[in-house]
């Protein structure tokens, strides 16, 4: 029986985000379309009071954190997975072969060289550094392990908006004009490209909407200058400065490698849900103000309702963008629409949110659903996709790689 390690983070046992709450019930463990689950690249030091990765007591037991902050933007074990998902996870794979939980914290590496399994799936975020998301994978490759989804490089890449940008923009695929504010002194040398109101902000390694809200959209000089002050205050990150795109946003699910690689049913976002006067855009207000288990937000449609140039070209680029990019497995990969309706590329997800319930707003899952992939065989179909590359025979149910 094939062996599979299954490497993720769970969600330490505190306020607000423990299994069942409305709190995580209403967003779960990401919070599409900007998901990044990145809340730890500010390098400001850690609360003395916060666990450390392992989180386990002398007996190897995990232990419950102590009490985090209320406020969002401080939570940075927000994005982690919760228990619901991890055993979802586990019980897909166990259709496959014998699962074997390797917790990614400071034990890892030791367990997963005494353990030896034949391949490992991958979901594990990281906390610490901007190439957090790419420890799980290159420690795989340092024991000889195949590993399921991205390599180290492509993880670390996406993380960092800017180098995507960079690259996307060498091999002409369309994104917005940008330039990276490392501070306040940058703004004398913005580009000509992005002189023109209205622009768009953003720290460069955040995620789940962390630092997005209506006062990143910047009107005038001065709002741009007190809004990339506000960030590098915040985050202790440089600042990513666009050109805002004002046309329609979509979410797209990639499945498969190389020339097999194919996008699933786009999810779109209908702005129009949100309240009158809102700036629209998917950002902190309406996934943690306006969204409640009370009053859902109902602001995804998948399939898109979309006409058909705009489709081919919006999975024309998604295509072109997860192959430059080196995405393998899986990915999600995010669009919004210029002035002229051509797509831009706005951010790319190697590692996509997996929520199993459908009444959450996880997108990958959603746009599978929408292909009719049930979410066992989402999860199978991208082990089945590492394996083959891998050479590694599974025990794999009728489907599973649709």
């Amino acid at each position: 029986m094939t062996r599979i390690g299954f490497a993720y983070n769970q969600k330490p046992e505190v306020c607000g985000l423990e299994t069942g709450t409305d709190s995580e019930s209403a967003h779960g463990d990401e919070d599409p379309p900007s998901k990044r689950r990145d809340h730890s690249s500010r390098t400001t030091p850690e609360p003395a009071s916060r666990p450390s990765l392992s989180s386990r007591d002398a007996s190897g037991a995990r232990v419950a954190a102590p009490p985090a902050s209320a406020d969002p933007l401080q939570d940075i074990y927000a994005e982690w997975d919760s228990p619901a998902t991890i055993d979802a996870v586990a019980s897909a794979l166990a259709d496959c072969g014998e699962v074997i939980r390797l917790e990614a914290d400071e034990d890892f590496p030791a367990r997963l060289r005494a353990a030896r399994p034949d391949i490992v799936f991958n979901i594990a975020e990281g906390l610490h550094g901007t190439n957090r998301e790419s420890h799980v994978p290159a420690i795989c490759e340092f024991f000889g392990i195949p590993y399921s989804g991205s390599d180290p490089f492509t993880l670390s890449l996406c993380l960092d908006k800017a180098r995507t940008k960079e690259l996307l923009a060498f091999n002409a695929i369309p994104t917005a004009a940008f330039f990276l504010v490392r501070s306040e002194d940058d703004l004398r040398h913005a580009p000509a490209a992005t002189e023109r109101a209205p622009l768009f902000i953003k720290p460069v390694h955040e995620g789940s909407s962390k630092g997005i809200t209506k006062r990143n959209f910047v009107r005038s000089p001065a709002q741009l200058r007190d809004g990339v002050r506000h960030l590098l205050a915040t985050y202790d990150q440089p600042v990513l400065v666009e050109s805002y795109l004002p046309g329609a946003e979509f979410t797209c699910g990639v499945l498969g490698n190389g020339d097999a690689a194919r996008v699933l049913p786009i999810v779109g976002l209908d702005f129009s849900s949100l309240p009158q006067g809102a700036v629209p855009i998917y950002g902190f207000e309406a996934k943690w103000i306006w969204d409640t288990p009370a009053r859902p937000l109902d602001i995804f449609e998948c399939p898109a309702r979309v006409d058909a140039a705009t489709e081919a070209a919006i999975r024309d680029v998604v295509l072109r963008t997860y192959r430059v990019l080196g995405c393998r497995d899986w990915a999600r990969i995010d669009v919004r629409l210029d002035a002229a309706g051509v797509p831009n590329v706005v951010e790319v997800n190697p590692l996509p949110g997996i929520l199993p319930d459908p009444a959450d707003n996880s997108c990958l899952p959603k746009a599978a659903r929408a292909a009719g992939i049930g979410y066992d065989e989402l999860i199978q179909a991208c082990l089945t996709y590492a394996a083959q590359r891998a050479g590694i025979a599974l025990d794999v149910p009728a489907g599973a790689a649709a």
